[in-house]
């Protein structure tokens, strides 16, 4: 074990580095490669990592996400690959699939010019089948979740006897869905002459015993970071009422100039209706949640970088990891509870030097946690007022110049339609800008080019058949994650007021039923690390969970009862604190009146 460091470890500044990535060492395959993505200068974590890691030190790397970390781990490898051992010479694990996914994207793009590397994805939610198969021909890198990673250890389908590398991605967030002991068990299962390289935005004590027990004498770097949100985002706030939220976001999707938009709702139901709407307002939109399978999500994320797709309506679950370069904008249509979602979400635009803008819609009730938020981030939001029906018609003209400039651009076209209109003037003795005018009214339909001076202000909510607009409305279905600090807040802040609390009963399509699993007390697990084990294997989202009961021997949760087959074939070889939950239905409905032998005695009644 390597005795704790004693001086301080080095920083390295956000600023943009002088250095070139020729500079850093990287083999000639790799930097063709970075001309070709268009990679000019490596970023700060980038410049201080690559030089030791290329020498075979161990690294421990602090930084914020949206830094370039994953360039940082995946650059060195590649430039040190042997193509000639087909058993997997690198393992990356990361806390979620989409950021597996994301990881393995780049490393093929950054292996495009190293003929016969083959990048693995492996998590839970892909059949099996697909994984042995590529397993059986050959790998080179392998990068999956921790829970996955140890199925196939224990069936003996994944061999990492002869392992060099071997990277811990968004180490923290591993920890806080209860992987710690998934993840020390591959690390203390893998040869002990492997290279490691624990990338993290924090370093909670138990991050920082992994590392002296499991790395030797590693390097630990840290990028000084003013805010911990991006200093290339613009961000902007707007006070909203919930009924003028669907009228607002039409107003800004108007009048900015956006070329990809990320909206992120609190619920996955409130992510199909937003999306419905705007496809209804002729936006090309398109909702991804916990209940999208992952083969659709991965293909609405692929039409979003094609611009196929202008706007994705997620889940902050949905949208983790996400990393497309056509998000110019992001909207917090729901304000997060916590501030830690907050950076996340608004991590998906202004990366790697580019530019973005993140706009939030605040209620009355939530100005708390926009205070939370300015204070966490050290960043004042700025106010901005809602467009008004004049912003949006010179928007609306000046796109419809546009069009006419582009028209005139296309000259046979317009010699034919000149003798046509030409021949109409002639005949019916009408002025050629009538004419044009009229022209204008067929294209544009029954939808008018400009808003009157009356729609100044939000149109009251839509009515429907019954007593409301739901969509327009908070949706109080999906409960936020337990135990979080601004949730308590607000329901002080409620109950100050004089408020009733509001309730979150769950409205999912499914109905919930119980589910035994075989951890409890003794194993001292916690909530969040059901949650975390279990959507993480079985492809669910926060919001398909309800009550959680921890017993000493075992807990109970309410799953879906309608999970499939292989997902309960999956869960029940999940592990958490390193045993087997051997998931089942519960035999009770609160796994309690016809499971009594579970139950612990009670104590006897004096008297």
């Amino acid at each position: 074990m390597t005795p704790p460091e004693t001086t301080a470890p080095p920083e390295a500044d956000t600023a943009p580095t002088t250095a070139t990535f020729a500079d850093l060492g990287l083999s000639d395959a790799t930097l063709k490669a970075l001309k070709d993505v268009g990679y000019e200068t490596p970023s700060a974590i980038q410049a201080a990592t690559i030089p030791p890691l290329l020498a075979g030190r161990d690294v421990v790397g602090l930084a914020q996400t949206g830094t370039g970390k994953t360039a940082a781990f995946a650059l060195p490898i590649l430039s040190r690959i042997d193509l000639s051992q087909k058993s997997p010479q690198a393992l990356v694990l990361a806390p979620t699939r989409e950021l597996a996914l994301q990881v393995c994207e780049a490393f093929e793009k950054y292996a495009a010019h190293l003929r016969g590397v083959h990048v693995l994805p492996v998590y839970g939610g892909q059949g099996y089948g697909v994984q042995l198969s590529a397993l059986r021909r050959g790998v080179h890198v392998v990068v999956g979740t921790p829970g996955r990673i140890m199925d196939h250890l224990d069936k003996g389908t994944l061999d990492l006897s002869e392992l060099k590398y071997l990277v811990l991605d968004e180490a923290d967030e591993m920890l806080k869905m209860g992987f710690a002991e998934d993840v020390e068990t591959i690390l203390a299962d893998t040869p002990d002459d492997k290279q490691v390289a624990l990338f993290s935005a924090t370093m909670p004590p138990q991050i920082r015993r992994i590392s002296q027990k499991y790395l030797h004498d590693p390097e630990e770097i840290t990028v000084r970071n003013k805010t911990t949100t991006s200093v290339n985002t613009t961000q902007r706030y707007l006070t909203v009422s919930y009924p003028q939220k669907v009228d607002a976001l039409t107003r800004i999707l108007e009048v900015e100039n956006f070329e990809g938009m990320i909206i992120f709702t609190r619920t996955k139901n409130e992510t199909e209706t937003l999306a419905e709407k705007l496809r209804a307002r002729g936006y090309a939109a398109a909702a991804i949640n916990g209940d999208v399978a992952q083969a659709q999500r991965e293909r609405t994320v692929d039409q979003l970088k094609s611009g196929a797709l202008d706007i994705l309506v997620a889940t902050d679950v949905a949208a983790r990891g996400l990393d497309v370069e056509r998000i110019s904008h992001v909207v917090n249509y729901d304000l997060p509870i916590d501030t830690e979602s907050y950076v996340h979400r608004i991590g998906r635009t202004g990366r790697a030097g580019r530019s973005g803008a993140a706009i939030s819609f605040v209620t009355p009730r939530e100005r708390h946690l926009l205070k939370a938020i300015e204070k966490a981030t050290r960043q004042p939001l700025t106010q901005m007022q809602l467009p008004t029906a004049e912003d949006v018609n010179v928007t609306r003209l000046a796109r419809f110049d546009d069009a006419i400039t582009g028209a005139l651009a296309e000259a046979d076209r317009i010699a034919r339609f000149r003798d046509i209109i030409g021949h109409y003037v002639e005949h019916h003795d009408v002025p050629e800008a009538d004419v044009a005018a009229a022209l204008a009214v067929v294209a544009q339909g029954e939808t008018p080019l400009l808003l009157s001076p009356d729609d100044t202000r939000p149109p009251r909510r839509e009515r429907t058949e019954r007593d409301g607009d739901r969509g327009t409305r908070p949706d109080r279905s999906e409960r936020p994650e337990r135990g979080n600090r601004f949730d308590r807040d607000d329901r002080a802040d409620r109950s100050a007021r004089g408020e009733r609390p509001e309730r979150r009963p769950r409205t999912g399509s499914s109905p919930l039923a119980s589910y035994r699993i075989e951890v409890g007390k003794r194993q001292r697990v916690e909530p969040r690390q059901i949650v975390g084990a279990i959507a993480n294997e079985g492809g669910l989202s926060r919001e398909d969970f309800g009550a959680i009961q921890i017993y000493p021997d075992f807990s109970l949760v309410d799953l879906p009862a309608d999970l499939p087959g292989d997902v309960l074939d999956r869960l029940r070889g999940t592990r958490i604190s390193g045993k087997l939950i051997e998931l089942r239905p519960d035999r009770g409905a609160r796994g309690g009146r016809d499971d009594r032998d579970d139950r612990p005695p009670r104590k006897p009644r004096r008297g």
